[in-house]
């Protein structure tokens, strides 16, 4: 804590108001995990960047989560032109012996996250939509918040997708065994949720519904930077860091 600033009277640093904020943690390894996760396709287990890094496990799971803290979206433009729309759904694992919930296949006592993907920018938006299949009014919210009126939009034949009036709406009857039909279909944002389940699958073995949100925005933003090179992705990385300080009492409460 270098500085003094005689306005607020008190000692700060380039770290104060960031998710570095208070860090022991030197800006070298700083760095170097920003790389990392920034260029890893399937991010990195904490386990691993301790070791890559040489700090304790605990130390690196709480550095990578406020890294993925600094990928939090600002509030953003919605998109336009042709957007895919899908949900998919993760965990699931029975917990109570006694109280059995037939969890498996489908979304029974499953956290669900709804995405959408611009097919023209490739940009993707995702969001963490609670436990069990998301009801109309929440998967409505989402698509009204995530595409411009007017746009068309393209979903699987949910029920709840229905009553998109707004937009142009086609869809695909998955349940029927029908996934593409001409320029119809969801196979954009299907590819993401499937380099999301491959990091959930070998990466990370288990997502816990309180920090899920977290790991949904790393993924996103490494798809939003994905053509930009390295230092750019690394610099992108940096400037969410800024107002988005996370303690370690906030991660764990």
């Amino acid at each position: 804590m270098p500085y003094w600033c005689t306005d607020c009277r008190s000692y700060f640093s380039v770290r104060t108001g960031t998710v570095l904020e208070r860090s022991k943690v030197p800006f070298r390894k700083w760095a170097y995990a920003i790389y990392i996760l920034a260029t890893s396709v399937k991010s990195v287990p904490s386990t691993r960047l301790a070791e890559r890094i040489g700090v304790t496990q605990p130390t690196a799971w709480f550095m990578l989560h406020r890294l993925r803290q600094a990928r939090k979206p600002e509030q953003l433009k919605r998109m336009t032109g042709p957007v895919e729309v899908a949900e998919t759904f993760f965990g699931g694992k029975e917990k109570h012996k006694r109280k059995k919930s037939n969890m498996g296949r489908g979304p029974v006592g499953k956290t669900a996250v709804i995405g959408a993907k611009n097919r023209e920018t490739k940009q993707v938006r995702a969001v963490v939509g609670g436990t069990g299949t998301p009801n109309a009014e929440v998967l409505r919210g989402f698509v009204e918040g995530a595409a411009e009126p007017g746009s068309t939009v393209y979903t699987d034949g949910a029920c709840a997708y229905k009553s998109l009036g707004q937009y142009t709406h086609a869809s695909v009857a998955h349940s029927r065994g029908e996934y593409v039909r001409g320029d119809v279909h969801t196979n954009g944002i299907e590819s993401f949720w499937s380099i999301l389940k491959r990091a959930y699958m070998g990466t990370f073995h288990y997502l816990s519904a309180k920090h899920l949100q977290r790991y949904v925005n790393e993924f996103v933003g490494r798809q939003n930077i994905r053509e930009l090179g390295t230092l750019a992705r690394m610099g992108a990385v940096v400037n969410g860091l800024v107002g988005r300080r996370l303690t370690y009492r906030e991660l764990v409460a």
